[in-house]
């Protein structure tokens, strides 16, 4: 060892307190107030009605309330704040689509758009179940993956930073009252990716320097961890800016539709980074240790 190491493992109740606090805090968010899921998942008619720009909501809500809406589901959308985004928890009619868009018609012009989106409760519980079948299938080809290709203690504590990573975007998407939608299924599926290959660069680091080094104490297992996550600090916090920096372009400039894709990416980037540095390694280690020390005594007794 050529420099002076961090203790990262020094530092792993710090680490696993920090990240029981934050999936506390999602758990209950999510047990309290549940996902804000978008018209995909449960059903209705979701009407995007393009106004001028930065138009007032609450005039607009009235002018649904004059139609008959009684407390509308409504927000705001659009780079330019122009689009009136109205929600239904049951599907509405051609008719009554078109009348609400004629009417709109009336009060801001000809020129006011429309686009229509509508799902049935049958459709919105199918496309549930797929995206759960999605996350549970790469869950189990990561984890017979990293099995096969390390050893299952690497694979068990891969998938435990895995999920940490998932329920922490989830969470903020609960705390916050961001609508999920089928694009959010597509960036969950990606941080699960991103964060299983950073974890797979360090674990492949301790296994060289657990190879080459043959710990045989627990400062010595310590010791091969802490210098493995320091070799590849620089390239986890290098790659993670890069994918960050298009993350945030595709945020800032890419549109409504991928604006949740974009967002849950970067958080995920950020509990990425930060789960295969400080929670998988300490995972790890701490559960080889307690092997290694069975492995010791069954060793000392046969002795």
């Amino acid at each position: 060892m050529n420099y002076k190491t961090v203790d990262f493992v020094g530092k792993k109740k710090l680490f696993f307190l920090i990240s029981l606090a934050i999936l506390l805090v999602s758990i209950g968010s999510l047990a309290m107030q549940g996902l804000n899921l978008g018209i995909e998942f449960t059903s209705g008619t979701r009407l995007d009605l393009t106004l001028e720009k930065d138009f007032d909501l609450e005039k607009a809500n009235k002018e649904l309330e004059t139609l008959g809406y009684e407390k509308p589901d409504t927000r705001i959308a659009g780079n330019d704040n122009d689009i009136f985004v109205f929600r239904t928890g049951e599907a509405l009619g051609n008719e009554d689509v078109e009348e609400i868009h004629q009417h709109f018609k009336d009060v801001y012009g000809n020129d006011v758009g429309k686009q229509e989106q509508k799902v049935t409760p049958i459709i919105g519980q199918e496309l549930a179940k797929n995206a759960l079948l999605a996350v549970l299938i790469a869950s189990v080809g990561i984890i017979l993956y990293v099995t096969i290709r390390f050893e299952y203690r690497f694979a068990v504590a891969a998938v435990l930073a895995l999920f940490h990573d998932a329920l922490f975007v989830i969470g903020m998407f609960s705390i916050f009252r961001w609508e999920v939608d089928l694009v959010f299924i597509a960036a969950v599926l990606t941080i699960v990716g991103y964060s299983v290959n950073d974890t797979i660069v360090i674990f492949d680091r301790i296994r060289e320097n657990l190879s080459m080094t043959k710990p045989k104490s627990w400062d010595d297992l310590a010791g091969v961890v802490n210098e493995s996550l320091q070799q590849t600090l620089v390239r986890s916090f290098n790659t993670v800016l890069t994918v960050a920096f298009a993350a945030a372009a595709l945020f800032l400039f890419g549109g409504e539709s991928i604006r949740t894709f974009s967002l849950a990416l970067l958080l995920g980037l950020l509990s990425g980074t930060y789960s295969s540095i400080f929670i998988a390694s300490q995972v790890w280690v701490s559960w080889k240790w307690r092997s290694m020390k069975k492995e010791q005594l069954k060793t000392q007794t046969a002795e």
